[in-house]
């Protein structure tokens, strides 16, 4: 077989792996609400299981059961419009099993979009993003360059653009693109009431094979619910305060003249839902946000692209869990999404969202030297080698560039036990900055931050991080450190 065709069946294969791993992706957010509708039954047994005098103490609960499926049904609304507006990359139609025909032992190696370790929706670890994981259950993989970004067009917001590309995007395919809009035509009606009827799936999927998945991909569903309220909702200001504004504040101070000839460009790895790339945009950077959860990715799209009006759109992010609420109130209060227009807030030409790995979209050679800023915000624990990380933020920073972190160190693949291929190095804080300074960084700023991540502000407990932050610049490659042995 030549390599023409031993190519073009890796493509197709690596495709094909795509579309099974966003097929399940898809199915998670089809099956949220039968799978809320699971829970509500589960209390309503419980209820019923009371003794006759504790049921009379408690008589206001079946009431609470049926306002609990009203949330669900605005939670679902929102949930299948954003996935009748969703563009898939790759043709969902095509049969997707592929891996039991390989002959080749290779399916086990591609990265997969699987996701089975998503970190904030653990109970005792919320950080960050949610990452690849080579899992035996869905092999996935993307193909080419792992990327899919493209700089913004004229007119109205776009998705899934054929791009023209620059060094700053050489390494992505197909994009989520906003481009700046002070007016709209029309404004979608926000808000339907859908208390009474069921949700029905989607009509661009009718035809779409969709299938029941575990319980914890539902729980990504319901993860992404929550940062949505960090990134969009006026409830998440507080969260964006912590740790969005020592960032952009420092981005300030190195870049105090932002021409808009010539725009100075920051990358975003680990953007999630897309905020913080947008509000450096706002600021005068052309601006980069890279993410590698499609779980993310879908939701970023439809909120960035397909919003407008402020407060379009309601949610109850916190119905699912019963535990530590202060009152039946808070945990279903809604919440109006988004505080602001994002195609309407001020963004500078050129921003973009780029979906893929980033070890695999930035190490390339097209990037080095790329950026003039990077940010990472509780990113850098998403990485199985934080030491990669490191060296390709170094590799695409411009020499005197900037990179300016914020987050913990809670490696997202410390505790994936029994899996003896999957690789996680851990490093203290310590060993981080020392591998910093190998790789040409000098730090400049240093400090610790109190933050929290996706917390509900009114519950009774809150995971709290004392969160490093950080501004290093990039002194250059020729003025590297020795690492101590």
């Amino acid at each position: 077989m030549s390599t023409t065709d031993d190519e073009l069946r890796r493509r197709k294969y690596e495709e094909a792996l795509e579309v099974k791993s966003l097929r399940r992706i898809i199915s998670a957010y089809i099956n949220y609400p039968e799978a809320a509708e699971d829970d509500v039954k589960r209390y309503e047994r419980s209820f019923r299981r009371l003794p006759v005098a504790h049921k009379a103490l408690l008589t206001h609960l079946p009431l609470k059961y049926q306002k609990l499926r009203r949330c669900i049904s605005k939670n679902t609304f929102f949930i299948f419009e954003m996935l009748k507006a969703f563009e898939p990359p790759v043709d969902m139609s095509q049969d997707d099993d592929v891996c039991d025909h390989l002959d080749d032992g290779s399916c086990g190696h591609v990265h997969a979009h699987s996701e089975d370790r998503d970190p904030c929706c653990g109970s005792a670890s919320i950080s960050g993003r949610s990452h690849s994981n080579k899992s035996g259950e869905v092999c996935a993989g993307h193909e080419g360059k792992n990327g899919n970004c493209c700089e913004p067009e004229s007119g109205n917001v776009a998705v899934g653009l054929e791009c023209q590309k620059d060094t700053h995007k050489d390494g992505c395919d197909n994009a989520t693109c906003v481009k700046d809009q002070n007016s709209h035509d029309s404004l979608t009606v926000a808000n339907k009431d859908t208390s009474s009827v069921p949700p029905e799936s989607p009509d661009y999927f009718e035809s779409m094979p969709h299938f029941h998945v575990p319980l914890v991909d539902v729980d990504k569903v319901r993860c992404v619910i929550r940062n949505i309220v960090r990134d969009w909702a006026a409830e998440g200001q507080k969260e964006r305060d912590q740790c969005y504004k020592p960032i952009l504040e420092e981005l300030v101070r190195h870049f105090p003249e932002r021409s808009k000839e010539s725009p100075p460009t920051c990358l975003v790895p680990g953007a999630g839902l897309g905020r913080l790339a947008l509000e450096i945009s706002c600021l005068g950077f052309i601006s980069q946000g890279n993410e590698f959860s499609y779980y993310m990715m879908i939701c970023s799209s439809f909120i960035l692209n397909q919003t407008q009006d402020v407060g379009e759109w309601t949610i109850h992010p916190w119905i699912h869990s019963n535990c530590n609420s202060l009152s039946d109130a808070d945990q279903l209060r809604a919440v109006s999404i988004p505080d602001i227009h994002p195609a309407g807030a001020g963004i500078t030409e050129g921003f973009s969202m780029c979906g893929g790995d980033f070890v695999e979209v930035y190490n390339d050679p097209s990037q080095v030297g790329a950026w003039d800023a990077v940010v990472t915000c509780f990113f850098l624990d998403t990485a199985h080698n934080i030491v990669e990380y490191i060296e390709i933020i170094s590799k695409i920073l411009k020499d005197g560039g900037v990179w300016i972190n914020l987050g913990p160190l809670l490696y997202h693949f410390a505790d994936m036990y029994g899996q003896e291929d999957e690789m996680s190095v851990e490093l203290s804080l310590e060993d981080v900055k020392r591998v910093a300074i190998h790789y040409g960084f000098k730090l400049e700023v240093e400090k610790t931050i109190e933050t929290t991540y996706t917390t509900n502000p009114r519950a009774m407990m809150q995971n709290h991080y004392f969160s490093a932050f950080w501004t290093m610049r990039k002194v250059g490659t020729g003025v590297q450190e020795s690492m101590d042995e």
